[in-house]
C-alpha cells in the first residue's frame, strides 16, 4: 500500500525526516543514519546498523518508524522485515565482539561497530547522522587519564563527506530510528541463536543482560567466550 504525500503530510515521519531533508537541500545525495544496540549486556557483541530510506518513499509502514526501544517487539520485528526487504532501502550491519569490547572498551567498540556498518553499505552515503554525542571518525590516538592508549579512529568510509552526532537521535531522526530497529532485531536474533547453544544463561530471553537467570547461569556454568570479561560482575568471577 502506498500513501499519497497528502495523506502522510504532518505525520511523524515528516517531522523526523527534517534533518535528512535539510542535508539534501544543502546538496548531499544520500543521507543515512547509524545506531547501535547492546552496550549494556554482560554477553554478546555490540551490533550497529546503518540505514538509508529514500525521502520519497511513502509506503504505509514508513510512518510507524520510531526508536526501537519505544516499539513493542511484534511491531519492531515487522518494521525490520519491511526495512530489510524493500528494494529501495539500503542498509548494513557491523559489530564488535566481546573480545574487542574487553580490549578497547564499550564506547570504542560501539564506534567501531557503527564504522563497520557504514563501511558495509553497498551504496555509499555521503552524509551520516550518528546517534549519540560522539562520532566514529576524526579522533587521533590519545592517552586516557588512567594511562591506557585510545587508538586513533579509522578513516571515514569511502564516499562519506560529512557526518554529525545527534543526542537521542533514535527518537528524533528517521534514518537513525530505522537503523536502531535493524541493529536491535539483528542482535536479538543473534542472542536467541546463541541461547540455544548455551542454555544455562537464558540469552534467548534476556539478550545477554544481567538478569537473575543469567547470573545464576554464570555461577553454575562459568564464563563463556561470549561474555564481556571487563564487565562487573564477570570481572569478579
Amino acid at each position: 500500500t502506498v500513501r499519497s504525500k497528502k495523506t502522510i503530510k504532518g505525520s511523524n515521519a515528516v517531522k523526523m525526516r527534517e534533518q535528512e531533508r535539510s542535508r539534501v537541500r544543502e546538496g548531499y545525495r544520500m543521507v543515512a543514519g547509524t545506531d547501535e544496540a547492546g552496550r549494556g549486556p554482560l554477553a554478546g557483541p555490540v551490533v550497529a546498523a546503518c540505514c538509508y530510506v529514500p525521502l520519497e518513499l511513502n509506503e504505509s509502514w514508513v510512518d510507524k518508524i520510531a526508536d526501537s526501544k519505544a516499539l513493542p517487539e511484534p511491531a519492531r520485528d515487522e518494521l525490520y522485515k519491511e526495512l530489510t526487504s524493500h528494494p529501495e532501502v539500503v542498509w548494513s550491519t557491523g559489530m564488535a565482539d566481546a573480545q574487542e569490547i574487553d580490549e578497547v572498551n564499550i564506547l570504542q567498540a560501539s564506534m567501531l561497530s557503527m564504522h563497520r556498518a557504514v563501511e558495509g553499505m553497498k551504496n555509499h552515503p555521503d552524509y551520516v547522522l550518528v546517534d549519540g554525542n560522539r562520532l566514529p571518525w576524526g579522533h587521533v590516538e590519545a592517552v586516557r587519564p588512567n594511562g591506557t592508549i585510545r587508538k586513533a579512529d579509522p578513516p571515514k568510509p569511502k564516499g562519506l563527506k560529512e557526518c554529525s552526532a545527534v543526542v537521542k537521535g533514535d527518537a528524533k531522526v528517521f534514518c537513525i530510528a530505522a537503523a536502531s530497529i535493524i541493529a536491535k532485531v539483528t542482535r536479538d536474533k543473534l542472542m536467541i541463536e546463541l541461547g540455544r547453544s548455551f542454555p544455562s544463561y537464558a540469552w534467548e530471553f534476556n539478550m545477554g543482560y544481567g538478569t537473575k537467570k543469567h547470573l545464576e547461569g554464570l555461577k553454575m556454568s562459568g564464563v563463556t567466550e561470549y561474555h564481556r570479561k571487563s564487565y562487573k560482575p564477570i570481572i569478579n568471577i
